[in-house]
């Protein structure tokens, strides 16, 4: 993501240009690729960033129902005018986590952080690619690192303990953790579903995080089970590794959200994207202490 400003154009609506630079922000691309020639309302310009997308591979897709959508990756959304404004008045946002949350607005910079569902959002759109074909498995070397901190929640959203050492169910997650017992925030209504047994962090991310006033993150406030210092957890998804005495399985990254700021401070959610760790399964029974071990074996 790209930390984009608006660019003055008499000519077009600060909705258009607001859109604009969202859409530089998560392609990543120079803002002056994106800024239409002319356009006389944001469909018009949609169009014209929908034929730009297609020659790359890409599309902007609507979203239906956007003040329900839900998923952790980037997304656009057209927040209402008041009552008394026209449409063109609109104010857009680049949106992220599930749920979700603002990490950019131009237009609106103060609305940064603030939860989707406190926003009247009107539309929203996806950049997505044409063919969903997954790329092959990327080839990783073995890495190595530790257990720096363990952290507990009894249930969700209540207080987070350090803890030496604690005890790994398979298929389950850290005994005395809320996730263990099925209690967690985002536990599947119906139980079962994958990366819900381990969360991890890096302590490095953590240490080198530095919020808005100054205010910095400690260990237990980033909700996640184990702080690991000296491995790249990104790399450790679809891989198999050890803690410990304890084999897991890395399934997703674990993206920050529009909850974990609200448990926490302005600024989390934009500053860990992508940097908020690794969701895992718990493959064996064991126990995990700290400074144990952590061991990816070659991909």
């Amino acid at each position: 993501m790209l930390d984009v400003q608006l660019r003055g154009r008499d000519d077009l609506l600060p909705v258009v240009r607001g859109f604009a630079a969202s859409l530089a922000s998560v392609t990543e691309v120079p803002l002056d690729e994106l800024v239409p020639e002319a356009a006389d309302s944001l469909t018009d310009a949609i169009g014209q960033w929908r034929t730009w997308l297609a020659g790359r591979g890409a599309g902007l897709v609507a979203i239906a129902q956007p003040a329900r959508f839900n998923w952790p990756g980037y997304w656009i959304a057209v927040l209402a005018s008041e009552a008394s404004s026209p449409a063109s008045d609109a104010v857009v946002a680049l949106m992220f986590g599930s749920p979700a949350g603002v990490v950019l607005s131009p237009q609106a910079p103060a609305l940064v952080g603030s939860a989707a569902t406190d926003l009247p959002i009107q539309q929203g759109y996806v950049v997505a690619p044409l063919d969903p074909a997954l790329p092959a498995p990327a080839t990783y070397p073995a890495q190595s690192g530790r257990v720096e901190a363990i952290a507990l929640a009894a249930r969700a959203t209540g207080p987070v303990v350090l803890v030496p050492e604690a005890q790994a169910a398979a298929g389950r997650g850290l005994v005395g953790d809320r996730y263990e017992v099925g209690a967690g925030t985002f536990t599947p209504v119906r139980g079962g579903g994958r990366g819900y047994d381990l969360t991890l962090i890096e302590a490095e991310v953590l240490d080198q995080l530095v919020l808005p006033a100054g205010r910095r993150l400690d260990y237990g406030e980033a909700r996640r089970n184990l702080i690991t210092r000296g491995i790249d957890l990104n790399s450790l998804v679809g891989r198999r590794f050890r803690v410990g005495n304890v084999e897991c399985l890395g399934q997703r990254l674990c993206e920050p959200c529009a909850h974990l700021e609200r448990l926490t401070t302005k600024g989390v959610l934009r500053e860990l994207i992508h940097r908020g760790g690794l969701r895992a399964d718990i493959l064996t029974d064991g126990h995990i202490r700290v400074g144990d071990a952590i061991h990816a074996d070659d991909g």
